[in-house]
């Protein structure tokens, strides 16, 4: 199965349909008068739908168990079809959408199989995905202008040229995966004074994001957060939560990180761990959500705000 790990755990939602077509209204009426000799077809696609979402990963070899965390199944009797529509809920890190559309075709069948012994022209024209919500893509917003960040590494050893740097390297490949361009990249030892020099200049430009790396940690040299605290005209602490959160799913020890956020003027400041591994973490937990503040200060200039 594909590896989900990386993802947010999101609300997710999906609904399908699956339409059967019958050759007269006499099964029509049979089904809505109850009279079909195996029983309320109606009710038995509802039952036959529910457990056709629940065992999905049985069934489907690369489907991920999930929580199943709301479901319903119903039906609409037409002239000469029926028409069952199933909507499937769950958070969770991957979406729904084929256990929607496996509990439709479940569904479907149960309708099939019980209509069959009194109307041999049954057929299952189709089942579909109607809607689906939920995940990363629900959350990317669009910009009138390109975005514009600076990359900070900050490491006493990579700026004296003992180690290679990596993680600065791989934050601004993931900014261009998501359409960020990296417009300036820095790298200063751990010194608050050059760091906050850096981080300010970059905010002057008015650039709309500014991520450090390195500094975060509780060794004697970690102090990033001091250097970044008093820069800051807000903190936003909802992001480093966030990022601490989805860390400490994975890493135990993502609870010793001091990172924190805030704004510039309108630029947006996070600062991230210095290994490559916790950075690309951090990323993973907050973008592309934490685009969002670029879109509220577009709308706030574009109004004179």
């Amino acid at each position: 199965m594909i590896d989900i790990t990386r993802k947010s755990t999101t609300l997710r939602e999906a609904i399908a349909e699956a339409t059967v077509l019958v050759s007269s209204a006499e099964t029509i009426a049979a089904v809505k008068e109850r009279r079909v000799p195996k029983g309320d077809v109606l009710e038995a696609a509802r039952i036959a739908g529910l457990f056709g979402i629940k065992r999905t990963a049985d069934m489907i070899p690369d489907c991920h168990p999930l929580p199943v965390e709301h479901a319903e199944v119903s039906s609409e009797v037409h002239e000469l079809a029926i028409v069952v529509t199933v909507k499937v809920r769950t958070i969770y890190r991957t979406g729904v959408e084929v256990e929607a559309m496996h509990g439709a075709s479940v569904a479907a069948l149960t309708i099939y199989d019980m209509l069959k012994p009194i109307d041999k022209g049954i057929s299952i024209e189709r089942i579909r995905l109607v809607a689906k919500k939920g995940g990363k893509s629900d959350w990317k917003d669009a910009f009138e202008r390109p975005l514009k960040a600076a990359v900070l590494v900050i490491s006493d050893s990579v700026a004296a040229g003992k180690k290679e740097d990596k993680a600065g390297a791989a934050i601004a490949e993931r900014l261009a995966a998501i359409g960020v361009e990296t417009a300036a990249q820095g790298l200063v030892p751990d010194e608050p004074e050059q760091i906050a020099a850096q981080v300010n200049a970059w905010a002057a430009q008015g650039l709309d994001l500014i991520l450090t790396t390195g500094g975060t940690g509780l060794s004697p040299r970690d102090r990033t957060p001091e250097a970044i605290a008093p820069l800051l005209d807000r903190t936003v602490p909802g992001i480093m939560e966030a990022a601490r959160s989805y860390g400490q799913e994975r890493i135990p020890l993502a609870i010793m990180s001091r990172g924190i956020a805030g704004m510039i003027g309108r630029t947006l400041v996070i600062t991230l761990p210095g290994s490559t591994r916790g950075s690309m973490e951090t990323m993973d937990a907050l973008f592309p959500f934490v685009l969002h503040v670029a879109k509220v200060q577009e709308h706030a200039f574009r109004h004179g705000m």
